[in-house]
């Protein structure tokens, strides 16, 4: 695969590389005195110098031949050398700052790449949306390499998007620079059973000889999952035991195994490499989704190294699961992901291997961040006001709008069973429960002693004034309403609460200010997050963004969650590609059947 990341093609450099190598040119750049992370032979080498030139690593050795009166020398002082960490799947628009803050606040962490697939904005915005995105990460030193978004919606006929995407879009998403591969195909059910559009998605992308990217979320490891790889996926992020990750490693696929914000697999996955002695090239570690407190808080690449390793994976093996792992994933090991002669001098400098901290991060040779700093100068990137203007609900929203009626004949008293969305922090799946409810006035209500709360999601594209009902539990508030723009994959609007009116309070809100997340309380909005960017995103930097959100988070608290980052949780609720429940705003979705289902467990209307 050709790689349009580097500042200089190989071919155009070979000779200043050799020459710099053999001490008859000098280098740009020098790295001295450091411990080489030799992720091709899983060893330290020490002492070893690196050198540099237009952008990639000439030499790796004692490099005094390479130094002249014009090149840059960093002294690592014993430090540890290592490739530049690369995330081989992520979606930024999860950070809730757009592409260009995200690249301010991980480049730091030693991140010099992604591999990222911005469904969400391609939901809300299609395929100008991604543009927009793509021009905003074009303007930072970090490699933002698009997997194109494959399922959008992200299960066809179950929801209402802003947009679709099928083959034709692909094929021709396929002929951008920048983009190398397809985004995860989450519409695994029609790979399985043969679905022309799913099928004909994966062709584009490997007529174009390009990566397909997966995501295979149900527990089954035999004829689905050969299937699903035989048909070309060639990594998956969705392994939530440490047998789902172990049997696609054995069938060639990567497992990639995350532990982000919200979804805390690694601790489970992390058996699968430390307690079966299988080799690990097949494995990835990755974070899918990151807010931005845990940006600014914990890190990125980096706090995921430092968590496996506290798992007990060995630090270089760790360190090979984010660099060279990730680039041959996606076919790029020749040109990114080792420190060594010809790739990109994508370089970090690690005080250790046990606190593994960035102290410095290169990006094609040149220094981009020292000591938890950017060194990089970004502008305020001018969206234009069809991507801020993203609210369109197409009805006015009420307090009467969230009451549910209770099946025709229902008796005052009488009880109703409902299906119910238990969820639970840091877990993806949910679990249909049965909760019975008590007819009042001939509705039903949320019932606080159950923790089973009214749920709606509205469709708030083209303005249809469709909306979903059902019920969640899990939140365990107490009183109030929360609502979010950010509610995957389709970024409808979605309200949970305890009262119709705090409920119309918490809609009405983000209809307002252009999308986002909020948490009211009798009639008093207590914390807002304003995303005005397609509703998922602000133009704000990253520690402002992790104040706001923290700050919300306290008002979760204040409404009686304690859910650690709940609304990346509630953001799940419409998602009906992920088992086992899921409400849409054309439903209740049976994501083990793919049907819709009744409100009612008994069916009735």
């Amino acid at each position: 695969m050709f790689n349009h990341f580097c500042k200089t093609p190989l071919w155009e450099c070979s000779r200043t590389l050799a020459a710099v190598a053999q001490g008859q040119q000098p280098a740009d750049l020098v790295i001295k005195n450091g411990r080489l992370v030799n992720v091709c032979t899983a060893e330290i080498q020490e002492p070893i110098d690196v050198a540099v030139a237009a952008g990639r690593i000439a030499y790796v050795g004692n490099a005094d031949h390479c130094i002249g009166e014009g090149t840059q020398v960093i002294d690592a002082a014993g430090q540890y050398i290592a490739p530049g960490f690369l995330d081989g799947h992520i979606h930024v628009e999860s950070s809730m700052v757009g592409a260009g803050e995200y690249a301010r606040a991980v480049i730091p962490h030693g991140t010099v790449g992604i591999y990222w697939d911005p469904h969400e904005i391609c939901n809300v915005l299609g395929m100008d949306g991604v543009r927009v995105m793509m021009e905003d990460a074009a303007r930072t030193p970090l490699k933002a390499m698009v997997t194109f978004p494959s399922c959008v919606p992200a299960v066809p006929g179950f929801e209402d998007t802003g947009a679709a995407i099928g083959p034709k879009e692909i094929a021709e998403a396929m002929t951008w620079d920048g983009v190398v591969g397809l985004g995860e195909m989450m519409n695994f059910p029609g790979v399985l059973g043969g679905n022309a559009e799913a099928h004909g998605e994966l062709a584009e992308t490997l007529k174009a000889d390009k990566v397909i990217t997966g995501h295979y979320s149900i527990p089954e490891t035999d004829q689905g999952l050969n299937a699903y790889v035989a048909s070309g996926v060639r990594c998956c992020h969705e392994s939530a035991r440490r047998e789902d990750a172990l049997a696609k490693m054995r069938l060639g696929q990567y497992a990639q195994l995350r532990f982000g914000s919200a979804w805390h697999d690694l601790p489970e996955l992390a058996h699968a490499i430390t307690e079966s002695n299988v080799d690990t090239r097949f494995a990835n570690l990755i974070s899918d989704d990151t807010h931005p407190h845990t940006l600014v808080s914990e890190g990125h690449l980096d706090h995921i190294l430092r968590t496996a390793v506290a798992c007990g994976i060995d630090a270089v093996t760790a360190i090979q699961m984010a660099t060279i792992n990730v680039a041959t994933c996606f076919r790029m090991d020749h040109e990114l992901g080792s420190v060594t002669p010809g790739k990109c001098a994508d370089i970090v400098l690690l005080d250790s291997l046990e606190q593994l901290n960035v102290t410095a991060t290169i990006i094609d040779g040149t220094l981009v961040a020292q000591d938890g700093q950017a060194l990089f100068s970004l502008e305020p990137f001018d969206y234009p006001q069809w991507v801020t203007q993203s609210m369109h609900l197409g009805l006015e929203i009420t307090p009467e709008t969230f009451a549910v009626a209770a099946p025709a004949g229902s008796a005052e008293g009488s009880t109703v069973t409902v299906r119910a969305m238990e969820v639970a922090s840091g877990r993806v799946a949910d679990d249909e429960v049965h909760v019975p409810l008590t007819v009042e006035g001939g509705q039903l209500h949320s019932s606080l002693e159950q923790d089973a709360l009214k749920t709606f999601v509205f469709e708030r594209h083209r303005e249809t004034g469709t909306f979903g009902v059902g019920f969640t539990k899990g939140f365990g508030i107490k009183r109030g309403a929360m609502a979010s723009t950010v509610a995957h994959d389709a970024h409808n609007l979605l309200v949970v609460g305890t009262s119709d009116a705090d409920m119309a309070l918490a809609a009405n809100t983000l209809a307002r200010v252009g999308g986002g997340m909020v948490v009211v309380a009798d009639g008093e909005v207590l914390g807002l997050v304003e995303l005005p960017i397609a509703g998922l995103m602000d133009a704000l930097p990253a520690p402002e963004m992790s104040r706001k959100v923290h700050h919300l988070e306290q008002t979760w608290e204040q409404i009686g969650c304690a859910m650690a980052s709940p609304f990346m949780t509630m953001a799940l609720i419409p998602l009906a590609c992920l088992p086992q429940l899921r409400l849409t705003n054309r439903g209740l979705v049976d994501c083990t059947t793919f049907q819709f289902t009744s409100l009612f467990v008994d069916g009735e209307n």
